[in-house]
């Protein structure tokens, strides 16, 4: 593989952060070419380099052919290449091969055996689980023990899987932060720290847990930073926290723009009314694969998903609103083909690796270039081809005019598409006469629901613990990206304490007014009467005749039953206020000489 060594300055785009690194090293050759050499050529442990041959990886991509000889000689790395070009592998590697396994020579000498030797920080929760799965999978025949940390799952596992022993944490920030404070993860023989897709991490607002993490491992050890984009404060976080980083840079010299050459982009001007309808066309597009639609929200992602299911799609959805046993189903029946149909929030963008999906479809304008990027990683991956369809609403003109310019897609006007439309036909390859529902001979597909539904343990269900949703929140929040933070804050508030909470806080104020009016503390004998006591009047004005006062009373009497009965369920469910018993509250929903405190 041709490679350029040079000494350059790395600086940040807006160019008051740089940072000056040992080396910097810039390939020339086109991201997925294989090269002659294999994993063994690099020195790479027999036994790893058999389990990656096993999993049909025999050859390393350039980013990985350039990382591995600076990883495994213990430099600090920082690594920068398009999203889909191979950088789990290029940091896993090293991270296995370093690390020493109970079967190694030198294991007992440990200082603490069984501790974490290495430290992977991953934005997502879902990257956690990809990442996780990609590095088992270099060490089936390599006995070093991984283990996956991440929010929405039960803390016990977790706990008991880091007493039993572990060599490799994969984990997101805001669930390491937690084990760590509870001194459930032990940081201090941490030998390699590696820092994937760092950007986003900033972007999530991370930066803070992921230095209380960083500072809890020894000042001397090995530092792996990967990053699709170099922000300013990427730079800041190298220089403080790096010695003499090594700058790795996979670049194609054939493809100066920012997004890959691999993925062919197409964007349309649709309406709101028919996107459903063009989608349902797309997916019967020939060729078509695996997809990924994306959604701006949770509800849409939603509808969109039962309406596709309801067209014959194998199709299922993924946003924060589902808990995690859910969203691993949805993700495990999307690889495993018993979906082939995605439909996914931003929570999804960075977490998905599957080599084979051919389209991908922004449901919606999305909302900057970086958005706009990861998402259309997510296909034309490992050297495959991908297609990208972007639906743009009328409204959103002016802000997709700073994505293409900004991007420099030569797109500013896109052309106005509807599900009839002869181009959409053609330039997708759909066959002619092709009708918005699948049809049944082509409904071949089990569905998500062949995929088995794992019990997690889930953190911040309705009925879980208080303590469960406070310590899994920042990561549930977070780790979802900022639609799952709006998960907990108004879905999860709901049942916690949120709007509604308020609200039920509100009734005890409501409920004990009532109870003073009926008499204080002689509600519990009087309240049966005291919603008659507040008709008496209405009743009386309703009785000023005798031939209407039977009718009247039954009338009366049958609005009082039910209102008596809907305030005692009131009263029975609001009785209690931040766990002690509200004084009025209880003397009016408990009947004369309770003792209920």
């Amino acid at each position: 593989m041709s490679e350029l060594h040079t000494h350059q300055l790395l600086t940040d785009e807006s160019g008051t952060e740089t940072l000056e690194p040992e080396e910097t090293i810039i390939s020339d050759e086109k991201p997925h070419e294989i090269a002659e050499k294999t994993f063994a050529d690099f020195n790479v442990r027999a036994d790893i380099v058999e389990s990656l041959a096993d999993a049909g990886i025999t050859h390393p991509f350039p980013i990985q052919a350039m990382t591995l000889p600076v990883a495994l000689s213990g430099h600090d790395i920082i690594g920068q290449a398009k999203t889909g070009t191979g950088k789990t592998l290029g940091f896993g590697i090293p991270a296995l091969q370093r690390v020493v396994g109970p079967d190694d020579a030198g294991y007992d000498s440990l200082a603490a055996p069984g501790a974490p030797q290495a430290l992977v920080i991953v934005p997502t929760r879902e990257l956690a689980v990809q990442v996780a799965n990609d590095l088992q999978n270099a060490a089936r025949k390599r006995n070093a023990r991984i283990t996956t940390i991440y929010g929405g799952r039960a803390y016990e596992p977790q706990v008991e899987a880091l007493q039993k022993g572990v060599e490799v944490v994969v984990g997101t920030p805001g669930r390491l932060i937690d084990l760590y404070k509870q001194k459930h993860l032990v940081l201090k023989n941490v030998k390699m720290v590696i820092l994937d897709e760092a950007d986003e991490m900033l972007d999530l607002g991370f930066l803070p847990d992921v230095e209380t993490l960083i500072a809890g491992t020894p000042p001397v050890r090995q530092t792996l930073l990967f990053s699709a984009t170099m922000p300013g404060p990427v730079v800041a976080m190298a220089r403080r926290y790096m010695t003499k980083p090594t700058h790795i840079r996979a670049a194609d010299p054939d493809d100066e723009g920012l997004t890959k050459r691999d993925i062919r982009q197409l964007i349309y001007r649709a309406h709101s009314m028919d996107k459903i309808e063009v989608v349902a066309r797309i997916l019967q597009a020939r060729g078509r694969g695996r997809t990924i639609i994306f959604t701006k929200t949770k509800r849409t992602a939603a509808k969109v998903a039962e309406e596709l299911v309801d067209r014959g799609f194998a199709a299922a959805a993924i946003h924060g609103d589902l808990g995690q046993g859910a969203r691993e189903q949805a993700l495990r029946a999307f690889r495993n083909n018993k979906v082939d149909v995605l439909v996914a929030t931003d929570v999804a963008a960075r977490g998905i690796d599957v080599d084979d999906v051919t389209h991908v479809i922004n449901y919606q304008c999305v909302e900057d270039e970086k958005i706009y990027l990861h998402r259309v990683g997510r296909t034309g991956r490992a050297g495959n081809k991908g297609t990208a369809v972007t639906f743009v609403d009328w409204d959103d003109m002016p802000r997709w005019g700073l994505i293409n310019k900004a991007l420099g897609l030569s797109v500013p006007e896109p052309v106005e598409t509807y599900s009839s439309s002869p181009h959409l036909f053609e330039e997708l390859d759909i066959p002619e006469g092709t009708k918005g529902r699948l049809p049944r001979d082509k409904r071949v597909l089990a569905g998500v629901d062949a995929e088995v539904l794992e019990d997690l343990g889930e953190t911040g269900k309705k009925n879980a613990p208080r303590t469960g949703q406070g310590t899994g929140g920042r990561d549930s929040a977070r780790t979802g990206g900022r639609d799952s933070a709006r998960t907990g804050g108004r879905d999860g508030g709901a049942t916690g304490g949120g709007r509604d909470g308020g609200r039920t806080t509100g009734g005890s104020r409501d409920g004990s007014r009532d109870s003073r009016r009926s008499g204080g503390a002689t509600a519990g004998k009087d309240s049966g009467r005291s919603g008659d006591r507040r008709r008496r009047p209405a009743e009386a004005e309703a009785s000023t005749s005798p031939a209407a006062e039977a009718p009247a009373r039954s009338a009366a009497t049958a609005p009082t039953e039910v209102d008596r009965a809907t305030r005692a369920r009131r009263r029975t469910r609001t009785r209690r206020h931040n766990g002690e018993v509200v004084a009025g509250e209880a003397q009016a929903g408990a009947p004369a000489g309770s003792t209920e405190a």
